[in-house]
């Protein structure tokens, strides 16, 4: 992926420090010195952004691509959402787009300098650069600037700092190209100060530690004392934040050597995970279900033992009904409800279950199970089995589960 990044001239008086192991030279804080040139970047420049790029060219207002978009640019990957940074102060671009009578909608980011566009039926987040001059550990009062490094400066990790031109200049202040291309997660500046700027920090760096880190184990002994230092400051961090970053970590890499970490580090029990979790049964299920594309919910579970377990999780992060549900499924069933060991119909006690059960979900749920339990044999033969209509529980009774099935309909794991 790196050699789509290409060598440009350095500014005067900036140092040069060259690294040869991918075939790719960095010049160290010197804006403007590598371009990117990929099919990911170019397949961005729709209908859409081309006209908005037109309406800030013509204005004389930068516009740069920000944050993870950059990040996945330079990894290979085309980004799902694209937020884009820019010198225009929100007045500034409102007036633009007026004028130019271009749609604008959700104004409820406005305070924060975003705004967001509608055209060619495409949405643009565009937001101003900005200082974070007040912080209390979630929220934040800004003041606007045109210093794209103060911008930077804000961000929570290296890897997300950077922006990117839309002419494919990678524009980066704390190298954080460096640090993706070795796979290294890191804060910009302080760590302690950039987790007291927004608490939820603490988990946003496990969740990118598990989608870069090439490694389990390989922190900054710093980065792991301001966690530990400010893991209190979670508890004012509301539940679904929190479960929205949890359930991301759950289903990455390095999930079992991050979880413990977070009981190590006095992270787990501001969260809603059971202060005495079952470590040893969680990297159990975490080897289970590796390959198998678990719900969050199916590895969080391991940590469970009983039914309150449940409640006191679901009062801390607000899961959703089908959530809890799986999680109560879960717990009842996956020593009890096992794959037949005398019969060569080793999938029968589940399809009976399912058929028992007679809920539009339980077929659902039984994948899970099997994920849970590591059948992943079981579990290929369950997604590709359909289950049956009867008329009646006589007819019922009389099911081959080996003979293909006709009259019926067909259950989604």
């Amino acid at each position: 992926m790196w050699h789509h990044l290409l060598l440009l001239g350095c500014k005067a008086g900036v140092p040069f420090s060259p690294h040869s192991s991918t075939g790719v030279k960095i010049l160290w804080r010197c804006l403007g010195t590598m371009k990117l040139e990929s099919s990911e970047f170019q397949s961005l420049f729709t209908p859409g952004l081309k006209s908005v790029a037109e309406l800030f060219d013509k204005a004389k207002y930068e516009l740069r691509i920000a944050g993870g978009a950059v990040r996945d640019l330079l990894n290979g990957m085309k980004p799902q959402d694209v937020d884009f940074a820019t010198t225009a102060t929100p007045t500034e671009m409102k007036e633009m787009f007026q004028a130019a009578g271009v749609r604008m909608i959700n104004n409820r980011g406005e305070k924060h300098g975003t705004i967001t566009a509608r055209l060619h039926e495409e949405n643009f987040e565009i937001t101003t650069l900005r200082l974070d001059l007040v912080t209390d550990g979630r929220h934040a009062e800004v003041e606007f600037t045109t210093d794209w490094e103060k911008d930077a400066e804000r961000r929570d990790l290296t890897i997300n700092s950077m922006f990117l031109g839309l002419d494919g200049t990678l524009y980066d202040y704390f190298n954080g190209y460096d640090d993706l291309k070795n796979n290294k997660v890191r804060f910009v500046g302080h760590a302690n100060q950039r987790i007291q700027e927004d608490y939820l920090r603490i988990l946003r760096y496990f969740r990118f530690y598990g989608r870069i880190a090439g490694e389990p184990g390989h922190h900054e002994p710093e980065t792991l004392e301001a966690i530990k230092d400010n893991a209190k400051g979670l508890a004012g961090i509301s539940g679904e934040r929190i479960w929205v970053e949890l359930k991301k970590i759950l289903v990455g890499n390095h999930v079992n050597h991050l979880i413990r970490l977070m009981y190590e580090l006095d992270v787990a029990g501001y969260i809603g995970l059971p202060v005495n979790g079952s470590l040893q049964e969680f990297d159990t299920v975490c080897k289970n279900v590796q390959n198998l594309f678990p719900k969050p919910m199916t590895v969080l579970t391991s940590l469970l033992k009983v039914p309150d377990d449940v409640s006191k999780l679901d009062i801390r992060l607000k899961i959703s009904k089908d959530e809890r549900n799986l999680a109560l499924f879960l717990l009842k069933h996956r020593r009890d409800l096992v794959k037949a060991t005398d019969t060569t119909e080793p999938l029968k006690p589940y399809q009976e279950f399912i058929i028992d059960s007679r809920e539009a979900d339980s077929a659902s749920r039984i994948c899970e199970l099997l994920k849970y339990q590591g059948e992943g044999l079981l579990l290929k033969e369950m997604q590709q089995w359909s289950v049956p209509s009867f008329p009646s529980e006589e007819s019922a009774q009389e099911v081959n589960f080996n003979q293909p099935l006709t009259n019926f309909y067909t259950h989604s794991c």
